[in-house]
């Protein structure tokens, strides 16, 4: 098992203990022996070796990205610290995603953590999915864009416990303008739509900025 995998096993616990600790009514005892075996865990990991992300200038330079296939997903990881579609983030939803032709499609069971209403997921993580799944539209046309107007209407709610699965799509171009919808299903029913309206940035910019940060 290699490194990038034995984090996603991590990763997977902890979004599990989440969701069961949200779950269950443990008892006070119960509680009291959690606290202390995650402080105990919180101390050995905080000894560990700060983790860094290394952004070369070659290796930026020749960054490129695909994405997965329906026959391919769960082979490689894409955005593996994703909150929304990153197995190695213990506080992600864990989505998997895949492409289908030209549009983008992601697939997700959430869990009792993200909850908002009893029984139904919380509008802010409806839309993170959606924000998400836009987004990798400019990977499938080969394009570096950020989020610039996000309009989402919720038609029903969006259960916990079930699978629901996304797709966008690329509506228009406007030079850098790039125009997105999708859509939200819980089976065959529609529970969300969204609109969105991307800004695509030179690459150059776009990579020299990634430097930055890390400077």
């Amino acid at each position: 098992m290699t490194s990038e995998e034995q984090r996603i096993a991590a990763a997977s616990l902890m979004r599990e203990l989440g969701h069961e600790f949200v779950a269950r009514d443990l008892s006070d005892d119960q509680l009291d022996d959690l606290s202390v075996e995650l402080r105990e865990l919180l101390e050995r990991f905080r000894g560990a070796a700060p983790r860094v992300r290394e952004f070369s200038r070659d290796r930026l330079e020749e960054f490129t990205l695909t994405i997965p296939t329906i026959d391919e997903i769960g082979q490689r990881q894409l955005f593996s610290d994703s909150v929304v579609a990153g197995a190695a983030n213990p506080m992600g939803l864990g989505a998997q995603m895949w492409r289908d032709g030209d549009v983008a499609c992601m697939r997700v069971t959430l869990g009792e953590a993200f909850e908002g209403a009893p029984g139904r997921a919380h509008g802010g993580v409806v839309a993170a999915l959606l924000d998400e799944v836009m987004g990798l539209m400019n990977v499938i046309h080969g394009a570096m864009a950020f989020t610039a107007q996000l309009d989402i209407t919720y038609r029903a709610p969006t259960p916990v416990g079930e699978p629901i699965v996304a797709r966008a799509w690329l509506v228009r171009r406007d030079e850098r303008k790039h125009f997105v919808e999708a859509t939200l299903h819980a089976d065959d029913l529609l529970v969300a739509s969204a609109k969105a309206l991307f800004i695509a940035m030179d690459r150059s910019t776009f990579l020299e900025q990634l430097l930055i940060n890390e400077d």
